[in-house]
């Protein structure tokens, strides 16, 4: 199957998987909704426009970027580039994403702005490759290495069920802010991967979550370090044959980008947006269960953007 035919099965009259669920999340398909009432909002969803713009529109909408970075303070963003792949086929976060925030918070007077994940391909061509190296390198940002186990250290998770302690990495343990920017796509164990899954690149042993119950744990590592923002890449998900993809057939064209605090809620969100039912991706319940966040979308607030 072509490219363009799958998405148009997946716009097309009758399809179950884009008019049900976008329009679940987008309700208002022609205009933006007026700000929340007495706040801010926890959930912004974005659609339409580049990436870059939809960044601005949402980081608008929740206060802008000096909302979460004060001058001198030091960052980590944590993207998913675990992958040797190119940025066309959505296995790892878009650079134009991850280059443009590295912008901004630079602009917002950051001291530093350090980039990385635990790849599970080689880490060098994984940068590389992803695009995200040039991307944050050009707008003044330092790539770092996950790849050695002395960059991380011992971290104590009382409050989990499963994951009790961790080798975190050092930067996510030391940085002022921690802006968490995974992409969204199907993955064969956990159902998806989106906000809360992208945590497991931040510790050393992987392996620990896939004995110990992977929903658990991805919802337990939410407690290593809950991050200050969250921005999910969801311009093009991949549907199918994740996490690394076979080609640009597994993609859908859904235009979206969600971002904000409450890492449970944008999670609940993004399965929506996969054609998920509720309950499907059972890390969402548990970390909902644990007091991490609210999955029920009818009682979050929720900005929604629709640009031109």
């Amino acid at each position: 199957m072509k490219r363009r035919d799958f998405i148009k099965l997946g716009f097309g009259v009758g399809a179950a998987f884009s008019l049900d669920t976008l329009s679940g999340l987008f309700p208002s398909a022609s205009a933006d909704e007026p700000a929340i009432v007495g706040g801010k909002p926890s959930l912004v969803a974005v659609r339409g426009g580049d990436r870059v713009a939809m960044l601005d529109a949402g980081l608008a909408a929740l206060g802008g970027i000096t909302s979460f970075v004060k001058a001198g303070q030091t960052v980590v963003i944590k993207p998913n580039c675990g992958w040797d792949k190119g940025p066309e086929m959505s296995a790892n976060t878009h650079p134009s994403l991850v280059g443009h925030m590295v912008k901004l918070c630079k602009e917002a007077g950051a001291s530093k702005v350090m980039v990385f994940d635990h790849t599970c391909d080689n880490w060098q061509r994984s940068y590389r490759n992803s695009g995200i190296q040039e991307a944050v390198e050009k707008n003044g940002g330092e790539m770092l290495s996950a790849a050695d186990e002395s960059m991380y250290r011992d971290h104590e998770n009382p409050s989990a069920r499963n994951l009790k302690k961790a080798k975190v990495h050092t930067a996510i343990l030391d940085s002022d802010v921690f802006i968490n920017m995974p992409v969204l796509k199907h993955h064969g164990g956990a159902r998806m991967t989106a906000c809360m899954k992208n945590a497991m690149g931040l510790v050393w042993d992987r392996g620990f979550f896939h004995s110990h119950d992977l929903h658990q744990c991805i919802a337990d590592a939410v407690l290593l370090r809950k991050p200050d923002l969250n921005v999910l890449d969801a311009f093009a998900p991949m549907l199918r044959n994740g996490p690394k993809g076979k080609d640009e057939n597994d993609l859908i064209a859904t235009h979206s980008l969600l971002l904000g605090t409450d890492i449970v809620a944008i999670d609940a969100a993004a399965s929506k947006l996969l054609g998920n039912a509720e309950g499907d991706v059972r890390h969402i319940d548990l970390a909902a269960e644990m007091g991490l966040g609210e999955k029920d979308l009818s009682k979050v607030a929720i900005r929604r953007i629709t640009l031109a």
